[in-house]
């Protein structure tokens, strides 16, 4: 196992420097907090991670989570994870005081789960799930259901899930069947089943507390109809005590990734006898549901970004380590009397760090910046600048679930490569976090999914608002940059790249007007990619901005090669990334159709 799995720096600068989290420290309802608390807390995180986390990565992949006896087995450490997790605040750190929470700033939470997202992502998820859960809970739930279940949830003694997925629906949520018939006790039977329920059961918790969607007898069909419940695997009973609720975990899904992280089969009312308790009003469910989703898909881009950094460095430190092959003489040839040179000063090698590098610190800049929105618009001092940081929020959730994710995937690949052919052999760490990534861009919907979402929803929402928002806030950091003549180029390649963007979206929004929102769409994931690379272009400007800027005043929390790094990985992007963005854009405007079904047999 590689002896690092987090640049510590390079969060400490993200997170205090580049997004300035003082600004929302700032704020009075996170007034209890300074940047040394922050530190403290973080720091007990990471000593955390290092003693109960990372030494068991490799280990619960080898011993994975399994059905035996018509019960979860996972490993002792996911009992390590709930008990901490409620004992630190990771479960509750982000609520209100009045609800048992710690009032900490999404952003400070964020880093915290983000270092033990890194350290091993098979154990984050349960106490993530059960937070989750419990907000779900708190925010729409009545004073009883408050009471008797989200404590428990807080103190990592109960476990929460949210259940979506059917077999028959997949993530077409408006096919679901799961039933919730109404009685006179004021609970209502439920009767159905949900698949790929993560965290759905295991031994070390006393309950599960079920977040499930339902339809009530007699509502609209579609996802208009459809209701949300708390579903415990055991209920209350007068005494206080305990007892079945005819949930029963039919199984545990064997997956190639993330072996330690349980994703069951869950049954419900197999004996008529499961009883559920309605959240808020009758089909608002999925309302409901998509507040929980919209943080768990920042989550799973956290995730994501987490194995890509963690990657990063067991490549990086193998690259410092691995000799072989000699440097290129300057006749163009190898001389074999030279002693064999470190694999880090081959160029193509270079390469490939940098592209990690470049993806694994982008997508934590990203990561941060959602959660600072999230933060700015919860506190925000009046409706209008609580709308303003919504809805760039909104507009950029899509991003952040699918770039960590999908160039994840090809980041950890490059990683694996690095290390050639102990790449692909089981005792290297690289082709677990291979494994383990690949799930991130289809969780909480796919890259397919969350393309639509920003496409045809999310560009065009309140007439495009959210876009010239975001378009200021890039042009903020382009005037900055533009000050640095070495820095300057870079800004104006950017500039040109909105106007790309408006070309792009000036091209497909015609077919819009026109009611064709088939091919509106249809090339949804081509334009996430290339609003996804501009969107990384703006962040390791301001990276780069930052560096700049510290280097000529001589205020350096970091040593100089720190920061001349960030500056060289910024150019890396946009020689190597940003570049694709024209390729791209050559496609989304191109007229020919090719992937919108005709009466022509493609596939024959």
């Amino acid at each position: 196992m590689p002896s690092k799995y987090l640049d510590n720096d390079s969060l400490k600068f993200l997170l205090y420097d580049v997004h300035q989290l003082q600004d929302v420290l700032d704020r009075d309802y996170f007034s209890d907090y300074d940047q040394e608390a922050v530190g403290m807390f973080l720091d007990s995180v990471k000593d955390f991670s290092d003693k109960e986390l990372f030494p068991y990565f490799q280990e619960m992949d080898a011993d994975p989570a399994r059905f035996e006896d018509g019960k979860i087995l996972t490993h002792p450490q996911v009992g390590v994870m709930m008990k901490k997790g409620g004992e630190m605040g990771l479960i509750s750190g982000i609520f209100d005081y009045e609800d048992g929470g710690l009032q900490l700033p999404t952003m400070v939470h964020t880093a915290a789960t983000y270092i033990q997202d890194a350290a091993n992502n098979h154990l984050p998820g349960y106490t993530g799930l059960t937070l989750g859960a419990a907000e779900l809970i708190i925010h729409f739930g009545n004073d009883h259901l408050k009471q008797a279940y989200t404590p428990p949830m807080l103190r990592g003694e109960w476990g929460g899930t949210m259940c979506l997925t059917e077999p028959q629906a997949g993530s077409s949520l408006s096919d679901i069947t799961t039933s919730a018939s109404p009685t006179e006790k004021g609970y209502y039977k439920i009767k159905g089943q949900k698949i790929f329920i993560s965290a759905g059961d295991h031994e070390h918790v006393d309950n599960v507390v079920h977040l499930v969607l339902a339809r009530i007898e007699g509502a609209p069909s579609g996802t208009k109809g459809i209701s949300l419940f708390v579903v415990p695997k055991k209920r209350i009973n007068e005494d206080g005590s305990l007892i079945p609720n005819d949930v029963v975990t039919a199984g545990d899904f064997q997956k190639m990734g993330q072996k330690g992280y349980c994703t069951t089969h869950l049954m419900f009312g197999e004996k008529e006898d499961c009883q559920g308790w309605l959240v808020g009003q009758a089909h608002n469910g999925l309302r409901y549901m998509f507040m929980m989703m919209n943080g768990a898909r920042i989550g799973v881009g956290r995730g994501a970004a987490a194995i890509v950094m963690a990657a990063y460095q067991a490549s990086l430190e193998y690259a410092q380590e691995r000799a072989q092959g000699r440097k290129l003489t300057s006749s163009g040839k190898k001389d074999v009397q030279q002693e064999q040179t470190l694999i880090i000063n081959h160029p193509d090698v270079r390469r490939m760090l940098l592209l990690q590098k470049a993806v694994a610190e982008g997508s934590l800049s990203l990561v941060l910046l959602a959660s600072k929105y999230h933060d700015l618009s919860r506190t925000a001092e009046s409706p209008e600048e609580k709308e303003r940081y919504h809805q760039m929020l909104e507009l950029l959730t899509p991003v952040v679930k699918t770039y960590p994710s999908e160039m994840g995937a090809t980041a950890v690949s490059n990683g694996l490569q690095v290390l050639g052919g102990y790449g692909f052999c089981s005792e290297y760490i690289l082709q677990q976090y291979h494994r383990d990534i690949r799930i991130f861009s289809i969780y909480e919907g796919t890259t397919g999914i969350q393309s639509l979402d920003l496409l045809g929803r999310k560009m065009t929402m309140n007439g495009g608002a959210a876009v010239q928002l975001l378009s200021k806030e890039i042009m903020s950091t382009i005037a900055n940059a533009s000050q640095y003549d070495d820095l300057k180029p870079y800004a104006l390649k950017l500039k040109e790249k909105l106007q790309l963007t408006q070309e792009v979206m000036g091209f497909l929004l015609e077919f819009a007007k026109r009611g064709d929102f088939q091919r509106f769409t249809a090339d949804a994931n081509l334009f996430m990619e290339f609003f996804s690379n501009i969107v990384l272009a703006w962040l390791w400007l301001d990276m780069a901005n930052q560096a700049k800027q510290a280097l000529l005043t001589g205020d350096k929390k970091f040593s100089e090669d720190f920061y001349e790094s960030k500056i060289h990985t910024m150019r890396f992007f946009y020689k190597y990334e940003l570049v694709k963005t024209t390729s791209l854009a050559e496609a989304l405007v191109d007229p020919d159709v090719l992937t919108i079904p005709t009466e022509k047999k493609v596939f024959a």
